[in-house]
C-alpha cells in the first residue's frame, strides 16, 4: 500500500485540506485528512509537500500530438501521443478521427480499438501513457459549409448503414460522435447511437435552432468545440448557438486556447454553461509538443507557426495542452484552480460515462495529477504508477 500526502486534494467537487490518500494495487481504497487519521505503519509514504491532488485530466477530442496523428497506420503513432498526454496531467484520452476517406477511417478505427482492448499500457511500464478510452468519430457527418478543414470530397450524408459500417469497423468502442442535425438522416442516426450508449454531440452544424432542437429532441446531449465551425449566433437567428448556450440539458466543449475563440467570449461560454457541464478539450493535433513546421492531421497537411495550426488558411486543430487549457480558464475566466480543474476532469468523464475516472474516491483507478497552486503540471500517476 501506498500513502500520498499533499497540501491540498481537490475531488474535484470537495476540497481537502492535509489530505491521505491511499492507494493499493493500482486502486484508491481511502480518501481522508491528515487530521483524522494517522499513516498507516505498514505501507510507503510519498509526500508532495506544497502541490496539490486532483484526478488526472480525461480529454475527449484530441487528434495527435508529438508528431504523431491518432489515424496514422501502424503500432508506432499512439504512445508518443500518449507520453506526451500524461506529461500534461492527461491520464484518459478519446482518439478522434478527422473526416477521410472511407477505408482510411475504417482502417483507424480498427486500430483504436486495438489499443483500447489491448489494456493499461502503463501495469509494469517505467514511461506514464494516457490510455484510450474510446473512439470520437467527428465527421464524416457534418456540414459542407461548417466543414473547417475537413475533406470535402469525403464527407457523407448520415446513414444507418453508414453508421453500422464505422460501428463495426470500431467494434462498438465509438463512444462521441460529432453530427450536424440539420442533414437528412441526422435525426435517425444521433436516435441509433444514443440508443447504443454514444454521447451524441451537436458540431460542425449550419443548423438553426429549430433543427438543434430536434437533434437534442432525437438523444444528442452534447456540443462539439463550441463556436467553432458552427453558424454564428445572430439576435433575431440564434441557431445552433442559442440552443447550446440556453440549454441547461446540453454539455458543451470549448478549446479554450485564446485562439479559437476570444477570452472574452470564453467567458461568457463559462458563465452561460457553468462548472456543472462546461468541458474543456484541447483538439490537439501531430504539431502539439512540437516546433513549427508541417504535420498531418489525418489525411491532410496542416502547418504550424506561433502557435496557430493552419490548412488553406484556416484553423485545423491545435497545439494545445490540457493543462495549459485549465491554466487559461484561470486567466481569462478568473475561476479558482479547484473549478478549472473540474472542466478537465469531472466533467468531461461524465459527458463520456466514465464513472470511475475524472474524480477521487475509493475503489477508482489511481490516475492522478500533481499540480502546483498556479497549475503547472508536477507528475502524473497512473493507476499507481509513477509515485
Amino acid at each position: 500500500m501506498i500513502a500520498i500526502t499533499a497540501a491540498t486534494l481537490f475531488t474535484p467537487l470537495e476540497r481537502i485540506e492535509h489530505p491521505l490518500l491511499l492507494v493499493e494495487d493500482g486502486a484508491i481504497v481511502e480518501v481522508t485528512s491528515r487530521a483524522s487519521r494517522e499513516l498507516p505503519g505498514n505501507c510507503r509514504s510519498v509526500d508532495f509537500a506544497d502541490d496539490i491532488l486532483a484526478p488526472g485530466f480525461v480529454d475527449i477530442h484530441i487528434h495527435g500530438g508529438a508528431g504523431h496523428d491518432v489515424m496514422e497506420p501502424g503500432a508506432d503513432a499512439l504512445p508518443p501521443v500518449e507520453r506526451l498526454l500524461a506529461e500534461h496531467g492527461v491520464t484518459s484520452y478519446f482518439p478522434t478521427t478527422v473526416t477521410a476517406p472511407l477505408d482510411a477511417t475504417l482502417s483507424a478505427l480498427d486500430r483504436l480499438a486495438d489499443a483500447i482492448e489491448a489494456g493499461d499500457p502503463n501495469m509494469g511500464a517505467t514511461d506514464m501513457r494516457a490510455r484510450p478510452r474510446g473512439i470520437h468519430l467527428e465527421g464524416p457527418f457534418i456540414s459542407h459549409r461548417r466543414r473547417g478543414v475537413h475533406p470535402p470530397e469525403n464527407l457523407l450524408p448520415p446513414s444507418l448503414a453508414a453508421f453500422e459500417r464505422f460501428w463495426q469497423a470500431a467494434r462498438g468502442r465509438i463512444r462521441v460522435l460529432t453530427i450536424a442535425p440539420e442533414l437528412p438522416g441526422a435525426i435517425e442516426v444521433i436516435t441509433e447511437a444514443a440508443r447504443r450508449g454514444v454521447c451524441v454531440s451537436l458540431g460542425h452544424s449550419d443548423a438553426d435552432l429549430t433543427a438543434a432542437r430536434a437533434g437534442m429532441a432525437a438523444g444528442a446531449r452534447h456540443a462539439t468545440h463550441t463556436f467553432n465551425a458552427m453558424r454564428p449566433l445572430d439576435h433575431r437567428d440564434p441557431g445552433i448557438l442559442g440552443e447550446v448556450l440556453t440549454d441547461s440539458r446540453l454539455s458543451a466543449d470549448i478549446i479554450a486556447d485564446g485562439i479559437h475563440v476570444d477570452p472574452a467570449v470564453v467567458q461568457l461560454f463559462l458563465k452561460s454553461k457553468g462548472p456543472d457541464i462546461a468541458v474543456l478539450i484541447t483538439d490537439a493535433t501531430a504539431a502539439t509538443g512540437m516546433p513549427d513546421g508541417r504535420y498531418r492531421l489525418g489525411s491532410l497537411e496542416v502547418e504550424v507557426k506561433d502557435g496557430k495550426c493552419l490548412s488553406g488558411g484556416k484553423l485545423a486543430g491545435s497545439v494545445l495542452t490540457m493543462d495549459l487549457a485549465v491554466r487559461k480558464v484561470m486567466e481569462f475566466a478568473q475561476w479558482d484552480l479547484q473549478s478549472a480543474v473540474r472542466l478537465a476532469t469531472l466533467n468531461a468523464a461524465r459527458v463520456v460515462g466514465l464513472d470511475r475516472s475524472g474524480c477521487i474516491k475509493p475503489g477508482v483507478p489511481a490516475d492522478l495529477v500533481v499540480l502546483s497552486p498556479s497549475g503547472e503540471i508536477r507528475n502524473t500517476i497512473i493507476s499507481g504508477a509513477g509515485i
